[in-house]
């Protein structure tokens, strides 16, 4: 008698409950980038004083923001390493270490010793201790995607892509919430003297909180099959670059907006509010946290959206349509109300992020699993790592033209467009098949 195998059993059948695990992964996200956001909103305001205080107050603001720059520099260099962790070890080990180093590296900046206090020495090693955060973020994003999307099936999986993105809009409005309320409880001087402390102090318990998450969490089942067939590359690195070199470059491209937007609205937009368009610091908080709560609601929609139209048609709608408000938009910031900087806030927040939505969806559509990590980092941080210079470039334009209201649109209409040429030519590239298994049925029923 023939004996007989059964076809493997496809992946959604195999998945632990993916939504638990795809909600989990946001919320150590979300801790990772309020880390993150904690600096930049710290350094839109108080780091040129505090640390770079000789450098006067056009210095200090470009040392900040080139401190800002320096963590993106590095991600690449955090993407490759943990990548390769990634691929080779597995997503969730990686995690947990992406995750303490971030906790540990923001918990030591609270601690840090102010110019008045210390000197230069403070200066450096809020330099040093951007580089470790860099590093630690280099590795974070591609995780999380991977650890929502490789739990579940292909059906769902832009949906599923989507969640660990609601962790940029929650870290975004902890950390403006953090601040509305230190500026509401404690006196200017006092901030500026000691209260800037805590919200760094925070990460040191969050950092518990998303390291018992990501402990609960399984290996992904993807994961598992890669090393189950023997398919570990020993060099994720170079083979990538070897495959696929045109769809890493689509890749980040098509992250450029999601990343560079937020740079440009949280950490730009906030310095040059309140420093030549007249809103208070609070206001600017206030309006950044109502535009964060709007993606709450709208990242999962446009992950929806994603699964029925795809997810790089999504992404090259949120360009367009940034594209096409970018400069409406900058030019009634200029009437300086409240009311408008809110609606700033979110329609300049809504389009971008529809192309963050579903950037994890496209990116894992365009890499194979056994080199997914490495992928999906490196590609995104690149596209950070430009993202990371968006409040440096933007804040050398608007000086080289007296702060025209149109300086931000040129930075902002330049991302869009890149993008949404990348999310074009992403969806003309064939869907990889998951897996070994996957292609042989795939080939089976004629699909490619």
């Amino acid at each position: 008698m023939p004996v007989t195998t059964a076809p493997p059993a496809p992946l959604s059948d195999r998945s632990v409950p993916a939504r638990r695990i795809a909600w989990a992964s946001m919320v150590g996200t979300s801790l990772e980038s309020f880390d993150f956001y904690l600096f930049a909103y710290f350094s839109a305001y108080f780091l040129g004083p505090l640390f770079f205080d000789p450098l006067g107050t056009f210095g200090g603001q470009l040392a900040a923001f080139a401190t800002i720059a320096v963590a993106f520099v590095v991600r690449p260099i955090g993407a490759v390493l943990f990548g390769h962790m990634g691929d080779r070890l597995g997503r969730r080990t990686t995690l947990l270490w992406t995750v303490g180093i971030m906790g540990v590296a923001t918990g030591l900046i609270g601690l840090l010793p102010t110019y008045a206090q210390a000197g230069w020495l403070g200066a450096v090693l809020i330099v040093l201790l951007r580089v470790v955060q860099g590093l630690s973020l280099g590795g974070e994003w591609g995780g999380s995607i991977l650890l929502a999307t490789e739990h579940s099936g292909r059906v769902k999986r832009a949906f599923y892509a989507a969640i660990p993105q609601l962790g940029s809009p929650v870290g975004s409005m902890l950390t403006a919430v953090v601040f509305i309320v230190m500026t509401l409880v404690l006196p200017a001087e006092e901030l500026a003297a000691w209260g800037w402390r805590i919200p760094f102090l925070l990460a040191i318990p969050l950092l518990a909180v998303s390291l018992y998450l990501r402990w609960s969490i399984d290996e992904t089942p993807v994961f598992k099959e890669v090393v189950a067939e023997g398919r570990r590359d020993r060099l994720p690195f170079l083979t990538m670059f070897r495959q696929r070199p045109a769809a890493i470059a689509i890749a980040i491209g098509a992250a450029l907006l999601g990343i560079g937007s937020y740079s440009l609205m949280n950490t730009y937009t906030i310095n040059y509010g309140v420093a030549q368009l007249g809103f208070s610091y609070q206001d600017l908080l206030i309006a950044t946290t109502i535009g964060a709560l709007v993606q709450f609601v709208t990242i999962p929609l446009f992950g929806v959206w994603a699964t029925r139209i795809g997810s790089a048609r999504v992404v090259a709608w949120g360009a367009l349509g940034t594209l096409l408000i970018t400069f409406p938009m900058y030019f009634l910031l200029q009437f300086a109300t409240f009311p408008i900087l809110v609606a700033t806030m979110v329609v300049g927040g809504i389009l971008p992020t529809m192309s963050w939505a579903a950037l994890g969806g496209l990116m894992n559509d365009l890499f194979p699993d056994h080199y997914r990590y490495s992928a999906l980092s490196i590609s995104y941080a690149i596209a950070a790592t430009v993202s990371g210079f968006v409040p440096l470039l933007t804040i050398a334009i608007g000086e080289a033209t007296a702060y025209a209201w149109w300086h931000p649109g040129i930075v902002l209409g330049a991302m869009s467009l890149v993008t949404l040429v990348a999310a074009w030519a992403a969806a003309r590239v064939p869907r990889v098949p998951e897996s070994e298994a996957d292609a042989d049925r795939f080939a089976a029923a004629g699909r490619t």
